[in-house]
């Protein structure tokens, strides 16, 4: 009856002009349903809802399925694969970083294989663009090796990476130019470390000066600019190595290769043997004011 009562005074309601049962449900049976909730809804809004329903639940099911999926394989650039000839990588996404901190063609440098088959491990791994990895691969590979062979017969297995890239000012200095850093162009090198646990340190004064000396002639030779102690201050404990393009193809070389200090000269006296006296006697202090 209740049902009955619905469909009539729906069609009462609508008359031949007026909405039909398809559009809505007379107020009277809205109020008298339990069902009113629904019933008292449009048709049109209904559908509006269900399509609603619907949509949400398929980006949910899509958002859910993309999360879950492995990211797809990033084709290698022609640097990658010649990169790849000798050492571990691997490629990044393009940093779009804020201002000028931004760079294509980005690589993850984890070691460099030398032609022996053994792996110079680059700790922790650099971030940089290809082209900076490449050159500091062939570095290791073509100069420090053979450098590491003359003042010892162990294994290069390490580089200590201090810095590479990082969005920030020159020097983090506010105001300054993006760092080639924050271009992911640089690399500040710390220490090489051989097999046996040895750590030959670029800056360190005790290592051998002809070995720095000829760190400093390739690598100045192979990147654009190279600071080191005696530089402007910032780059007194490390190496600083970057491919920023300058004016005119001009190369900034400025690291000093320093010497050991001198040792001092100690006069030993024998025993029973007196100082010698001073040809002069020592001034004495004049005597302090008396205070009124």
């Amino acid at each position: 009856m209740k049902m009955r009562f619905v469909f009539k005074a729906a069609t009462r309601c609508g008359g031949a002009t007026g909405p039909s049962l398809a559009d809505r449900v007379h107020p009277i049976a809205f109020a008298r349903n339990g069902w009113g909730t629904i019933i008292g809804l449009r048709i049109s809004q209904v559908r509006g809802l269900l399509a609603f329903a619907l949509l949400s639940f398929t980006a949910a099911n899509a958002a859910a399925q993309y999360a879950l999926s492995p990211l797809p394989p990033l084709t290698p650039t022609a640097c990658q694969a010649a990169l790849a000839q000798f050492a571990q990588f691997k490629a990044l996404p393009a940093i779009a970083g804020a201002g000028e901190c931004v760079a294509a063609d980005v690589v993850l440098l984890q070691s460099v294989v030398l032609s022996e088959k053994v792996n110079v491990d680059v700790v922790p791994p650099a971030t940089v663009r290809c082209s900076m990895a490449e050159e500091v691969a062939r570095w290791i590979r073509e100069d420090v090796v053979p450098a590491v062979r003359t003042i010892s017969g162990d294994v290069l297995r390490r580089l200590d990476n201090l810095a590479s890239y990082d969005c920030r000012s020159q020097n983090h200095i506010v105001g300054a130019r993006t760092s080639e850093h924050g271009r992911a162009n640089a690399l500040d090198v710390g220490a090489f470390r051989l097999a046996d646990g040895r750590v030959l340190a670029l800056t360190d004064v005790k290592v051998t000066q002809a070995w720095r000396e000829s760190l400093r002639t390739s690598a100045c030779a192979r990147f654009s600019t190279v600071l080191g102690p005696g530089s402007d201050g910032f780059h007194e404990e490390h190496i600083h190595l970057d491919l920023a393009e300058h004016r005119g193809g001009y190369k900034m070389c400025q690291w000093d290769v320093r010497a050991p200090p001198a040792p001092t000269q100690t006069v030993e006296l024998k025993t029973g043997q007196p100082a010698a006296g001073l040809a002069e006697p020592v001034p004495l202090p004049r005597p302090r004011p008396q205070g009124k």
